[in-house]
């Protein structure tokens, strides 16, 4: 499939949700425990935006929580505009190193108790003075504690020939 339409696909499907994005092999983990976790037991070299050590780990890790992508009114070119620094497209529709993506659908309402919405993470971020941590501002959120099964809405495939829901 054409990388562009690719990415226009996915952005159409991921517009609007909450979203968790992982390689295949740990979804495999995460499917069998039922729960996406905060600090899965993987090495830091296959981790995001962990290669100069703790303390510039990506901020919503320190805070012990799983990073979320909220595509509510999310528009790429603007967004990309006003934050040339965020990697968001790094992962949308999936990253290169990992061939392909698992996206996970969260239920907002299920998980409202224990989500940072992302203007409140941008805030807590500058508050705490966090910013040698990685934060993708205003698109990115964080929940607090594992995620089960339960508050998925949906999951969906995507690999260089497409996107499939599973």
């Amino acid at each position: 499939m054409d990388a562009v339409k690719l990415r226009e696909d996915g952005l159409a499907i991921l517009h609007g949700g909450l979203w968790h994005t992982t390689s295949l092999q740990r979804f495999d983990c995460i499917a069998r425990d039922q729960e996406i976790l905060p600090n899965p037991p993987i090495p830091d070299a296959e981790r995001w935006g962990t290669g100069m050590g703790p303390d510039y780990f990506p901020y919503v890790r320190t805070l012990e929580g799983v990073s979320l992508f909220d595509f509510t009114d999310f528009d790429p070119e603007t967004y990309s505009a006003s934050y040339p620094m965020s990697s968001w497209n790094e992962f949308v529709p999936f990253r290169k190193a990992w061939g392909a993506a698992i996206w996970i659908e969260i239920d907002r309402v299920a998980v409202r108790d224990a989500l940072i919405p992302p203007v409140e993470l941008v805030q807590r971020w500058k508050d705490t003075n966090s910013h040698r941590h990685r934060v993708m501002p205003y698109i990115e959120a964080a929940h607090l504690g594992p995620i089960p099964s339960g508050c998925w809405s949906r999951i969906l495939s995507v690999g260089p020939c497409g996107l499939a829901e599973v």
